[in-house]
């Protein structure tokens, strides 16, 4: 009956947008934060849209679907909410994650009209043309770089060397540098901070404010970052978005946009009784055992 169901629409990402845009509460110091992540379906067999592709979450490559997704933050509220998602089907759609990205971020401004100050990314969208399209649109952006990343710090009196190999002053308590990435244009400076996590992992954060110098300021602007975990999360263990064997492409994208969707309604409910997305989905089950 559930496929019967799925196969008989299509659920398309804008559906996300017209279920949400009337929850989101927009700030003129918004994120956007763009991020991926992959449906594991290491195990199941001849599922359409299923390629190998590298998961962070299980450190390595394995067999699973692809997602990209934009999450809106206000940080005044400390409230997220997804606004759109693509589908990573290279072979369908010849697109890659990075030209959904660009898509998505193009639809915020142009379509949506959804103000906001400042984009998120991981290190995976943190390329030359991204960080450029985002300069042209006149927007802000924090994302962290590879370890292995080669940059320049020297004005080019030096050959270009990793990031992590960059020299800080510690008596001076150094925790920026104005920097080229190998491969932008010959005058396109950004600022690197070393932000220290921890004793075993210092992320390299790059940004186009230049006037930015405070790197507490920038730990926690990085830390808004997580909140399209937590969907991704949430999505996962709450809505079972891992857990359909539909098999044909039309039926996985509905299964997809559904599950969103779900969130979206679990998140609306959350807000307005000032309750977790976890405490919602608790409470529904137990008046439903309690019938």
């Amino acid at each position: 009956m559930a496929n019967r169901y799925l196969a008989g629409d299509e659920i398309r990402p804008h559906l996300v947008w017209e279920h949400v845009k009337s929850i989101v509460r927009p700030t003129p110091h918004g994120f956007l934060v763009f991020d991926d992540t992959v449906i594991d379906k290491n195990f199941s067999h001849d599922i359409e849209l299923v390629r190998r592709q590298y998961s962070r979450n299980a450190h390595g490559v394995i067999k699973g679907i692809g997602g990209v997704t934009c999450v809106y933050v206000n940080p005044k509220i400390d409230q997220f909410w997804i606004i759109d998602y693509r589908i990573y089907d290279p072979a369908g759609d010849g697109k890659t994650k990075l030209a959904h990205m660009q898509d998505m971020l193009l639809n915020v401004i142009y379509q949506k009209s959804l103000e906001f100050w400042a984009i998120l990314m991981d290190s995976w969208y943190a390329t030359k043309d991204i960080m450029l399209q985002i300069e042209k649109l006149g927007k802000i952006y924090y994302c962290p770089l590879k370890d292995n990343r080669l940059v320049d710090d020297s004005g080019g009196a030096k050959p270009y060397q990793r990031v992590d190999s960059l020299e800080w002053t510690e008596a001076l308590q150094q925790q920026d540098k104005v920097i080229k990435i190998k491969g932008s244009l010959t005058e396109h400076k950004v600022k690197v901070f070393r932000v220290v996590l921890s004793t075993q992992r210092t992320d390299y954060v790059v940004t186009n404010e230049m006037a930015q110098d405070n790197v507490a300021v920038v730990q926690d602007v990085c830390g808004f970052r997580w909140k399209v975990e937590q969907f991704h999360q949430e999505t996962k263990q709450l809505i079972g978005l891992d857990d359909s064997q539909c098999r044909n492409a039309r039926i996985v994208r509905n299964y997809i946009g559904c599950a969103i969707l779900v969130w979206v309604r679990l998140k609306q409910v959350a807000i307005e009784t000032q309750r977790t997305i976890y405490h919602v989905k608790h409470d529904l089950l137990e008046d439903y055992l309690r019938q």
